[in-house]
């Protein structure tokens, strides 16, 4: 299988299976004399992980990351850094009974029809399960950056319930299972997903990442927009299918003047901007203004109501499916969208160096 790599000089290629005995990543790029330990990329993946309530799938994974090359006495060396995850909790027989059947909404059918063979177990390459590896490169990512650049995620949106932006507290973002700013919202998720878990169905959501503290200038003008590449980068999380920069589809609501960012001279002598309409990134460029990035994700696809479905004999028939899974999958994907944005940001500041100097 190709294209398991992204990035031109941060290089991230993920690999492994959902049910496989591990999965992990190859960082290739990452700049020497850099410290890093477990510890540093533990505590994202720990925010990633399943099975910490019970509106996630409750498969047990500690999500132990091991870093097996790349690093000597706490520093990089700058060679390839690979991490693994083992997979300890797999239960492959809860797939037993629709090795044979196509899930609606998931890519079984697909994987079939491209390659002729399929990991049926969790769907192999094609589960979420695969985030992990991304989240553990995101941790690298953040020290590619530095301290200086600050990225934070959030739920917005579970199904037509969406947070009241005039409550938003990213205080709040960490006291609750659900990685909500709006304390008040709270509540009405958990009743909803309560009920949506019960009925063995599930639910889509969108996921708001934003990062401060960006410099001006990356990106650049054509095919190197720092808003295409994150839109990809979106794009290629599992069940993600839509993504917006700045006001997005919005956008299409305002007039020039209301779009437009205003700029003026700050109390520094700084060039700054009004507003932020275009979610910090103007012709491909950051501005230095916030980035702020959504992405929806569809519902997931194996639930426990019945759907008509084929199987790969191209008989017609109906299809459950059992085992473990999230009601809402956007829960977990708010620290992939995270890591997702670190890497592209990582990989534009050091094109920007090698370039701009």
């Amino acid at each position: 299988m190709s294209d398991n790599t992204f990035g031109q000089l941060f290089r991230v290629t993920t690999w492994g299976e959902s049910h496989g005995p591990a999965i992990g990543c190859v960082v290739d790029g990452m700049p020497p004399r850099i410290p890093v330990n477990e510890e540093e990329i533990q505590k994202f993946l720990d925010k990633r992980k399943p099975g910490q309530s019970r509106f996630t799938t409750q498969r047990k994974e500690p999500d132990q990351v091991k870093i097996l090359s790349g690093v000597f006495e706490g520093l990089t060396t700058g060679t390839p850094i690979c991490l693994m995850i083992e997979n300890t909790d797999q239960r492959s027989k809860d797939y037993g009974d629709i090795k044979d059947k196509y899930r609606p909404g998931h890519a079984d059918y697909t994987y079939m029809e491209k390659y002729g063979i399929r990991d049926y177990r969790g769907g192999g390459r094609s589960s979420a399960r695969e985030t992990a590896s991304r989240v553990a490169a995101g941790a690298l990512a953040r020290k590619v950056l530095g301290m200086g650049v600050r990225i934070k995620g959030a739920l917005v949106q579970v199904g037509e319930h969406e947070v009241n932006r005039d409550n938003w507290d990213w205080d709040q973002v960490d006291q609750n299972p659900f990685w909500c700013p709006d304390a008040e919202m709270v509540p009405v998720w958990e009743k909803y997903l309560d009920e949506i878990r019960k009925d063995g169905s599930s639910i889509g959501a969108v996921i708001e990442v934003r990062a401060q503290g960006v410099q001006t200038g990356l990106g650049a003008p054509v095919y190197g927009k720092l808003d295409s590449d994150l839109a990809q980068a979106m794009m290629t999380i599992n069940a993600v299918k839509g993504v917006e920069i700045g006001e997005g589809m919005n956008a299409a609501r305002l007039s020039g003047e209301q779009n437009a960012d205003e700029m003026y001279i700050d109390e520094s002598g700084r060039p700054n901007f009004r507003t932020n309409h275009a979610g910090g990134i103007l012709g491909g460029i950051s501005t230095g203004r916030e980035i702020v990035v959504r992405f929806a994700v569809k519902p997931t696809s194996s639930i426990l109501t019945p759907r008509a479905t084929i199987d790969k004999h191209g008989e017609e028939t109906e299809i459950i499916t059992k085992g473990r899974h999230d009601p809402c999958v956007g829960i977990r994907a708010v620290p992939v969208g995270e890591a997702m944005m670190a890497c592209v940001l990582a990989d534009h500041l050091m094109r920007h160096r090698a370039q701009c100097g």
